[in-house]
């Protein structure tokens, strides 16, 4: 499995930082590995959804849960790729940490490639983080 930590300090509320993290339809425009976005279903704080991603336009089944305020796990359940995505929100007193964590591996033959695909998500991951920061603190 592939373990990426990153984390950003965001000069605004948990408040401000959940609106634009929690708008999770908007994901393309910060994670340039996701590509595009189809909701499949909605039931409470639970969205099933297809994503198609830039690694060879594959397209992943993902299960994501929302904790309001606190964090959102991605969960993959179908794809090239499986394991979780987590971003969570951490008050530290006017701002908020805003640290994303994967925990993934490359299903099936591609798993042998999942060390090398590592380095990739974490760069893309520490440019999303950058990327949220600035929309926020525009």
């Amino acid at each position: 499995m592939a373990k990426i930590k990153v984390e950003v300090e965001i000069n605004a509320t948990v408040d401000k930082v959940w609106d634009v993290v929690s708008d999770i339809d908007n994901e393309p425009k910060f994670w340039k590995g996701t590509k595009e976005i189809k909701n499949i279903s909605k039931e409470g704080n639970t969205v099933n959804r297809e994503v198609t991603i830039a690694f060879r336009d594959q397209k992943c089944l993902q299960e994501v849960k929302m904790y309001p305020k606190e964090k959102i796990e991605a969960k993959f359940t179908k794809g090239i790729i499986s394991g979780e995505k987590t971003i969570s929100l951490i008050p530290k007193d006017e701002k908020t940490i805003l640290y994303a964590s994967w925990d993934i591996k490359l299903t099936g033959m591609m798993g042998m490639f999942t060390g090398m695909i590592k380095k990739h998500i974490k760069s893309g991951t520490e440019q999303a983080m950058q990327s949220i920061k600035e929309e926020i603190e525009r």
